[in-house]
């Protein structure tokens, strides 16, 4: 049961107001809030775009710093929100905008992925649709300008980088790619779409295909020829981005290091299970093994997704009885398969008021038909409950205590960590009893340890764990194909995330780490009163905050 409605006060006053300044410059987040307004519009992405969004994040970070908290839900809030703030203002100032530029999360994505959480199911949803493909142009000529000004200032982004997002948007650029396909499949869930506004969608989808191409063309003949040869971003550069993705500040060095450690730890964990599975078996001749089973083989997309929703709602159902109070809105989770084919799974939060469930998207990757159970179990927990599902479901329901910025803030160390935290968790209920389940989650804990070695690795030019000299992007991609069970396109596409994308793979092992840290801490201190269940609720009942503001809140300064 939701608890009593506490009364707003000045900081929960300034916390909403940034929300509403951030639906202002950020029109497609009301599309992730679930909240109506500003449909089809887009962000601005030029350097005017960006410095209105920092000018506005001063003004607030001044009104938070001048209020006084007048309780605990305050003070956690303005130690989240100055943190944040602070932390987005120096990202500024550093020009992170200016090279913002990856194979998965950089506006040459964000621009056409938010047309997979746009409704659909009406006339007027498709009307929204229509109005966003004409606006994707000016998003991405915004986009382009902002590219352009970080050539202008030698603030560019790796080339590897460049060519591997010109081939993403060549193919968005295709008149069959995705904009085509949206237009060609537009229909509501009752009847059709009157003959003009499919013809206004036609139009549309080719402005924006048209505007993909643009940015291509920009990609290949101008940011190309500038971009830098190396991969790695450097120390001060990285901090930055591992603050942002931890909320929190850790000794890289010292994390490299326990990076090592637990991949070793991992690895020997592997290999003894790999022995239960199939006597004297190393762990590839268990992979092997496994992988001639045909009991635990899904054929097609429709089959992993049927699977992923049986598994997913046995999971909400079981520990809804015995581990967790999960409220009945939080009790629905849709698995989906993504329209796209880049690669990767995701979670995506709920509405907030419920109206769109939380939702696990696969992206599975071209010519990938099979897929192994015992390998996926595990993400469906990660993606699902006791993961990311149960964790942002809870803070979105929790409307009572929280604000509207308190439900919807948060870091990837703090959501990653805790699904992390989530599968070893559910190795421990005895949900992974299956010595090849066990495998697949090993494995996947695995992958995330060695992330953390690669990509800080990488990025600091740190010494190669063979001592064979530093780190290089090429070393990278061996160093991953033998450390994870995946075939070639998946490591290609996980470590041209690694580093395009730095610090964010990392956060995934070390939010874990520093979640378990906090727990041992609290059994510690709590001694034979210990209670695990609590635990988890007074964790997740604070919402998604940075890890070190988690760490204040549960056991002080």
């Amino acid at each position: 049961m939701a608890s009593e409605p506490r009364n707003p006060t000045e900081i929960d006053a300034i916390a909403e107001r940034w929300v509403d300044t951030q639906l202002e410059l950020f029109p497609q987040f009301h599309v992730h809030l679930g909240r109506p307004g500003r449909e089809g519009e887009y962000s601005d992405y030029s350097p005017a775009g960006n410095e209105a969004a920092a000018t506005a994040a001063k003004a607030a970070l001044a009104d938070m710093q001048s209020a006084a908290p007048a309780d605990f839900v305050d003070e956690v809030t303005k130690l989240d929100f100055v943190r944040e703030l602070e932390l987005e203002l120096e990202k500024h100032d550093a020009g992170f905008a200016e090279r913002d530029l990856n194979v998965i999360a950089s506006p040459a994505q964000d621009i056409r992925d938010i047309f997979d959480l746009m409704p659909t199911a009406t006339e007027a949803d498709w009307v929204a649709v229509r109005t966003r493909l004409g606006n994707v142009g000016g998003a991405v000529d915004g986009y382009i300008e902002t590219l352009r000004a970080g050539i202008a200032a030698g603030n560019v982004p790796a080339i590897r980088q460049v060519r591997e997002v010109a081939l993403q948007t060549r193919k968005h650029a295709r008149p069959d790619g995705f904009f085509g396909d949206l237009a060609d499949g537009a229909a509501p869930a009752a009847g059709e779409l009157p003959a003009v506004l499919k013809a206004e969608l036609g139009a549309g989808a080719a402005a924006a295909a048209a505007a993909y191409g643009r940015l291509a063309d920009f990609l290949e003949q101008e940011l190309a020829p500038k971009a830098g040869e190396a991969d790695a971003v450097g120390r001060d550069l990285y901090q930055l981005a591992s603050r942002g993705f931890l909320g929190a500040s850790v000794d890289l060095d010292e994390t490299y290091e326990w990076g090592i450690e637990e991949l070793h730890r991992m690895v020997e964990e592997q290999e003894s299970i790999a022995r239960r599975i199939k006597p004297g078996a190393s762990v590839a001749e268990a992979i092997a093994f496994l992988e001639q089973d045909a009991s635990r083989k899904l054929h097609g997309t429709d089959a992993l997704k049927r699977w992923m929703q049986e598994t997913s709602d046995r999971a909400v159902a079981e520990l809804g009885r015995t581990h967790f109070d999960i409220p009945e809105e939080v009790r629905a989770l849709e698995c989906m398969i993504a329209p796209t084919q880049e690669g990767g799974i995701y979670y995506t939060g709920p509405a907030e008021d419920f109206s769109r469930p939380g939702r696990m998207w696969w992206s599975v990757p071209e010519g990938v038909t099979e897929f192994d159970t015992w390998r996926e179990l595990t993400t469906v927990y990660h993606e699902g409950v006791p993961g990311h599902h149960l964790q942002i479901g809870i803070a979105t329901y929790n409307k009572a205590e929280l604000n509207s910025w308190r439900r919807i803030a948060g870091t990837s160390g703090h959501a990653e960590g805790w699904a992390l935290y989530a599968e070893r968790l559910m190795e421990q209920l005895g949900y992974l009893e299956d010595p090849a389940d066990r495998l697949g989650m090993l494995d996947g804990q695995r992958m995330r340890a060695a992330r953390v070695v690669l990509d800080i690795g990488v990025h600091l030019g740190k010494q190669r764990p063979d001592g064979q000299g530093a780190w290089t992007g090429e070393y990278a991609f061996d160093f991953l194909g033998q450390n994870v069970n995946m075939n070639e396109g998946f490591v290609r596409f996980e470590v041209n995330r690694y580093l395009g994308w730095p610090g964010q793979a990392p956060s995934y092992k070390i939010g874990q780490r520093i979640w378990e840290q906090l727990r041992d801490e609290v059994a510690r201190r709590e001694g034979a009163a210990f209670d695990v269940k609590a635990f988890h609720k007074r964790a997740l009942d604070i919402g998604g905050v940075g890890l070190d503001t988690l760490k204040t809140a549960i056991l002080g300064a």
